[in-house]
């Protein structure tokens, strides 16, 4: 294929028609996941720091859904073929910050957990010292 063609097929792709059972099926999704968000943070399983982030990916996929134009002019942006080539692409961005942001926070817990054993530890030597008692200091 030259690349005529292969711009022709390239377009052919960015101005297909969308399902209307794609679109509602998107729109319904898009209203399960805003209501699943305020669900989860109203009994307190989702904090309050991560609804936004939600929020916004709930909104977003609601707008993608009601104006398509949209995912496809960012298709064109991005040079991708296929307006899902660009939503899973949009999906491990946000999957790979996501996974980032977790593993910040698995490292400073981490390290708050060992200064916390390291107390404890110290807290309970002191408390099973007898009153009186002079306080063991290491050889070094």
């Amino acid at each position: 294929m030259d690349e005529t063609q292969l711009a022709d097929l390239r377009e052919a792709f960015l101005t297909a028609p969308e399902s209307a059972a794609t679109r509602t099926l998107a729109i319904a999704l898009s209203a399960v996941l805003v209501i699943a968000v305020l669900w989860l943070v109203r009994r307190r399983k989702l904090r309050e720091e991560y609804t936004p982030i939600w929020l916004l990916v709930a909104f977003a996929m609601l707008a993608v859904s009601l104006e398509l134009e949209l995912l496809r002019q960012l298709t064109r942006m991005i040079g991708a073929w296929t307006p899902s080539a660009t939503l899973f692409f949009l999906g491990e961005l946000f999957l790979l910050g996501i996974c980032l942001n977790f593993a910040v926070r698995l490292s400073q817990m981490g390290a708050q957990i060992r200064t916390l054993s390291q107390e404890v530890a110290l807290l309970r030597e002191a408390a099973e010292r007898p009153v009186g008692a002079p306080e063991r200091r290491d050889p070094a």
